[in-house]
């Protein structure tokens, strides 16, 4: 009988771009496709090591002069929010959760472009039409759900859909894809509420972390993250908490990086091995 070996993921980098976070940067990635029968044990092994999921590939941050983006992650188990947080939890309360199959549909896109409209204008999402969006949510390899927070009608009609978050399921917890939610209601905080709620599911389901994506230091847009409690960064190939927000003000200046070639040889691969 012959046997066929898996073929080790091949990584490549992207072309320099524009930041989308801190001005006057340019960004680079490094990513690998996500597929075929080992996708999501390849999708648990690299969300640990700062890897995110879009659609059929993974990546993180590989820029030459920065090293700004930390993959964050909630640790469940010793999460408190705060009175803040506390206040926003019920003010939602009323709101309907439901966890559904990675399946676009037209009150979603309508909701997604209404968010970009208002928040994101002139992002690199701006010019998204409704099949790239279906792309976005329905090409996944892995276990993935659309989560729903829907606002029941008081007269009995319809509940009107208020945030969406496309969420991988790893082994080792929840990661929060992307988030979008109706603009008018900002007052109701709906980006953290839906991150507050995912740790409760998490916590529910026994896992341990809630994955967020990256926190950026001085960006605007991402250093949100720094809000919740018994939060870790990945950095220098491990997760540690991140302690005083402020003490990470010079990540955000140019700074040496390893080399490319050096970075993935000390990928760890499914199997346990580095990739060499």
């Amino acid at each position: 009988m012959r046997h066929t070996l898996p073929i080790a993921p091949q990584f490549y980098v992207t072309a320099p771009q524009p930041c989308p976070y801190l001005d006057g940067r340019v960004e680079r990635k490094l990513f690998t496709a996500l597929q075929g029968d080992e996708a999501q044990i390849l999708n648990d092994t690299l969300s640990k090591q700062g890897f995110r999921r879009s659609q059929n590939v993974l990546y993180r941050p590989s820029c030459a002069e920065c090293s700004a983006c930390l993959s964050a992650r909630i640790r469940v188990a010793d999460f408190q929010p705060t009175k803040t947080q506390r206040r926003i939890q019920k003010r939602n309360a009323h709101l309907i959760r439901s966890a559904n199959a990675p399946w676009a549909t037209e009150e979603q896109f309508a909701l997604f472009r209404t968010y970009l409209d208002s928040r994101h204008a002139d992002g690199g999402m701006a010019d998204m039409d409704i099949f790239e969006f279906a792309a976005m949510i329905e090409e996944t390899p892995i276990r993935s759900r659309v989560v729903e927070y829907a606002r029941p009608d008081s007269d009995g009609g319809p509940a009107a859909l208020a945030a969406v978050c496309l969420t991988d399921l790893l082994d080792d917890g929840l990661s929060m894809v992307y988030s979008f939610y109706e603009p008018t209601l900002r007052a109701d905080s709906l980006g953290t509420y839906a991150i507050l709620d995912h740790v409760e599911i998490a916590r529910e389901a026994g896992l341990p972390y809630v994955y967020l994506g990256y926190w950026v230091p001085g960006s605007a847009k991402m250093g949100y993250k720094a809000n919740f409690d018994a939060l870790e960064i990945f950095r220098d190939r491990r997760w540690e908490p991140l302690g005083d927000p402020s003490a990470y003000e010079e990540a955000t200046r140019p700074t040496s990086t390893d080399p490319i070639a050096e970075q993935v040889a000390r990928i760890t691969l499914p199997d346990g091995r580095a990739r060499r």
